[in-house]
């Protein structure tokens, strides 16, 4: 996911965005101990005021101060650095902390230039950082996906060394280029091409920290999704709990929605439906499978698979209204999981439970809108056959 700002509401907790951990970091985080890390913005600034160094005093450093955007002043480690007469190029190993971010580990580079165009200070993307070709992201198409905040921070990192070695630019200017080697290659393991910013990942963060498995960047990459679709004239779009989903709903749809139109909410239905509400949106369908349908349906705030269990009780009473007898309900009830209990619906051909969870769902969903919003839920099962709908 691409990381940006986020303002939480109040039910933010429909979808903590968890991923299943490993054990010693469970164990951290259950502990308040996860490592907190730097953005790639961070860490382009951190490299950009190295170089800039460098190519001025013609010597390196081993670490950099780098001033976030709150006023704290943080210590990065330089991983290497490289002169020549006219530019010097210096890498920064960004370090995500306990976060899972794909660029944690990433060399984040800046090559810095001295030009003839005097006080003049440019700043562009260069291998591995992204090119914008789709609007809605608060970015010019054909510009480098450099974000406004880490935009700021880097020509600050040089206005800052500038004052501190009393170097004016009264002769020449400095053209700065950020470069991800390895970008392009990760690029392709974030929403980044669906974003329609090709050629590489972007340089991010509005802090300056990345805070280890926070809610923040999965719901603003679902916030930034939404723009780039509304940017190009989308008024209906397909949120789907996974990549599995989704491509049962391309498979349900066909050519009828373009691929902006669909974004992948994971467990933010909730704070999925009222950004889609809050940006004039028509309509919503809703794709997904048994599990978290029927957590929405529930109205649980937290449909991860760590934080919350789907409650047999509840699917028992869906099924006694589709007609199911005693048996069947106490089958359910003695249910282990979601899926357990699909496999007793399908045995006994129960007719219309599918549909009333899909109903519940709706009528969940439907307090994130206002009703003023059109919203279908589909239910697939693990092969791709729609199974519930609501409304048919």
């Amino acid at each position: 996911m691409s990381r940006s700002n986020n303002t939480f509401i109040d039910d933010l907790s429909i979808a903590e965005g968890e991923q299943d951990l490993p054990k010693e970091i469970s164990e951290k985080k259950s502990k308040g101990q996860l490592r907190t890390g730097y953005t790639t913005g961070t860490s382009a600034s951190a490299a950009t005021k190295a170089a800039l160094y460098a190519l001025i005093s013609k010597k390196s450093l081993d670490k950099v101060t780098v001033t976030l955007p709150k006023g704290q002043v943080v210590n990065l480690p330089v991983a290497w650095t490289k002169q020549s007469e006219t530019s010097a190029t210096s890498a920064v190993i960004k370090d995500g902390g306990d976060d899972p971010d794909v660029t944690h580990g990433a060399e984040i580079c800046s090559t810095v230039q001295l030009t003839s165009d005097a006080g003049k200070v440019s700043v562009d993307g260069g291998l591995g950082v992204g090119r914008v070709t789709k609007p809605g992201l608060g970015l010019k198409i054909g510009d480098a996906a450099i974000n406004p905040v880490p935009m700021k921070m880097i020509r600050e990192s040089v206005k800052e060394l500038l004052t501190q070695v009393a170097y004016p630019l009264n002769t020449s200017g400095l053209n700065i280029t950020i470069s991800v080697p390895n970008g392009h290659t990760l690029a392709k393991k974030t929403d980044n091409p669906r974003l329609g910013i090709l050629g590489g990942i972007s340089i991010l963060g509005t802090t300056g920290i990345v805070l280890p498995y926070s809610t923040a960047s999965f719901a603003a990459a679902i916030r930034q999704s939404l723009d780039v679709g509304i940017a190009l004239k989308a008024d209906t779009f397909i949120l789907t709990t996974g990549g599995r989903s989704e491509d049962f709903s391309k498979a349900l749809f066909g050519e009828i929605y373009p691929d902006h139109c669909y974004v992948q909410m994971g467990d933010f239905a909730g704070y999925s439906i009222k950004q889609c509400h809050d940006k004039g949106v028509t309509k919503v369908f809703i794709g997904g499978f048994i599990g978290k349908l029927t957590k929405i349906a529930m109205g649980v705030k937290q449909t991860h698979v760590r934080g919350s269990h789907v409650s047999m009780d509840f699917m028992a009473k869906l099924a006694k209204d589709s007609g199911a007898n005693e048996e069947v309900v106490k089958l359910i009830l003695d249910a282990n999981t979601a899926r357990h209990v699909s496999e007793i619906i399908e045995s006994n051909r129960l007719v219309g439970f599918y549909d009333r969870i899909c109903r519940e769902a709706v009528r969940q969903l439907e307090n994130y809108s206002k009703k003023e919003m059109r919203i279908e839920v589909i239910m697939f099962d693990f092969d791709g056959k729609i199974v519930g709908r609501f409304p048919r």
